[in-house]
C-alpha cells in the first residue's frame, strides 16, 4: 500500500445517469468523505454520490 493510500483511504464516487463512476476526492476519514458526499447531494446535484474505502492495492472498492 502506498503512503497516499494509507493516509487517504476513503474516496467519494459520483455515478452519473449512465452508470459511469468517477472519483471526486480522497479523504482521511469516512466521516469526512461522507460529509463531502452529503454536501454534493444537498446542493441539488442529480448524480448519485457514495463513499468507499480504497482496497489495499489502491483500487476503488471496499477492502
Amino acid at each position: 500500500m502506498s503512503e497516499g493510500t494509507a493516509s487517504l483511504p476513503w474516496i467519494v464516487i459520483r455515478q452519473d445517469d449512465n452508470g459511469n463512476r468517477y472519483r471526486v476526492g480522497r479523504y482521511a476519514t469516512q466521516a469526512e468523505a461522507q460529509k463531502i458526499a452529503d454536501s454534493f447531494e444537498d446542493g441539488g446535484h442529480k448524480q448519485l454520490y457514495m463513499v468507499e474505502r480504497l482496497a489495499q492495492n489502491g483500487d476503488g472498492g471496499r477492502g
